[in-house]
């Protein structure tokens, strides 16, 4: 989950620039983080994971420069401390403690005062989330099937509360680089055509922006794979070095394309419900294809024995770079899709019982 980013920054880090004075070279960002061990901090825009730039830390203290052509989240991260922020062509002060996150202060951007702003209204649902996902997690532990069910009902019930919230934010504030965000935020488990309305609601400079042409690309990718829509094809390799053709695999059963990966901890924790599911229906013709975002072949082999899924499994190794993921716009994992005999999405991002009842629906 983001953590808010609120606060005021050190004098000493002001120097002889007016406090979000603009810059006409670009940006300059200067952070005095306190407790940072690692020689380097890196920052990357989000959605670009491609484009990623570094800075020496010396006592905490670090800077970036750069142009960016919009208001643009970026990300700085170091260890375990992972910062999240709106950047302009201005100067922005950054300072905190590496060792909290959420407490780390930004100052200087306009956008991100606005998105504070905007996190502080969302603030009562986060709450709400975070103590649900800490009794998700002791529930687990005590293997309690119905504390689970319980929370895992109020977790969606609260999903809805915050989409909707969402929503109205986005619809309310069109001209907002903070709508866009919130809107491709919306895209993992959202409906391409509703989606689409929305964006179309966005005023022209955001959809044209880089960010707009950006989600229009996904959003052109999530109509290809949308429930109804069929499977688009693929080849990759399974663990002996043979070729899959997703079509071939898929001919006359129900399958479960299942993206994940060997370093990935939600993954490993659902893989035994997959396996459950697997071993409930393999012989009323449903399968499950793995589709591994791995780059170590060793790793990814290893954790096919070790969660003993007997199922076929491929990769290109490429990890996030995976061409069939790709394919699917998959930006976070697990993520799965249910595929009928004639090769249809009927379903996507199934977990534990909802995997089964699906199954036991279509099955019948």
């Amino acid at each position: 989950m983001n953590k808010q980013l609120t606060g005021i920054v050190s004098l000493a880090l002001l120097g002889s620039v007016a406090l979000g004075q603009s810059v006409k070279e670009g940006y300059t960002i200067k952070g005095n983080i306190k407790g940072l061990k690692d020689p380097y901090i890196y920052k990357v825009f989000s959605g670009d994971s491609d484009n990623k730039d570094s800075a020496a830390v010396s006592n905490g203290h670090f800077a970036f420069t750069g142009k960016v052509a919009e208001p643009t989240m970026t990300v700085l991260y170091a260890g375990r401390m992972q910062v999240r922020f709106f950047i302009e062509n201005k100067t922005v002060y950054i300072d905190g403690n590496a060792d909290s996150s959420e407490n780390i202060r930004v100052k200087g951007s306009s956008t991100q005062q606005e998105y504070e702003a905007y996190n502080a209204s969302m603030k009562d649902i986060r709450d709400k989330q975070e103590s649900l996902y800490r009794q998700y997690d002791e529930a687990s532990t005590k293997k309690d099937t119905a504390a689970l069910s319980v929370v895992k009902d109020q977790l969606k019930t609260l999903g809805e509360e915050s989409k909707v919230r969402i929503k109205k934010y986005i619809t309310s504030h069109p001209s907002s680089p903070i709508s866009l965000y919130e809107l491709r935020g919306l895209a993992f488990s959202g409906d391409p055509a509703e989606l689409e309305k929305i964006f179309s609601s966005l005023d022209s400079k955001q959809q044209h922006s880089v960010a707009g042409q950006h989600f229009a690309k996904e959003l052109a990718i999530m109509k290809k794979i949308a429930i109804g829509q069929p499977a688009l094809d693929f080849t990759q390799k399974d663990l002996q070095g043979l070729p899959v053709k997703f079509s071939q695999y898929n001919k006359g059963k129900y399958v479960l394309l299942d993206f994940w990966a060997s370093w990935c901890g939600p993954c490993r924790a659902e893989n035994p419900n997959v396996l459950k599911a697997y071993n409930q229906f393999k012989d009323q013709q449903f399968e499950v294809l793995g589709v591994s975002l791995d780059e170590d072949g060793a790793k990814w082999k290893e954790a096919v024995e070790k969660d003993a899924m007997p199922w076929t499994q491929v990769s290109d190794l490429k990890g996030w770079k995976n061409e069939a993921a790709r394919q699917y716009n998959i930006n976070g994992i697990p993520s799965n899709f249910l595929v009928d005999p004639n090769g249809i999405i009927i379903a996507r991002d199934l977990r534990g019982e909802d995997l089964e009842k699906k199954l036991a629906e279509v099955l019948k």
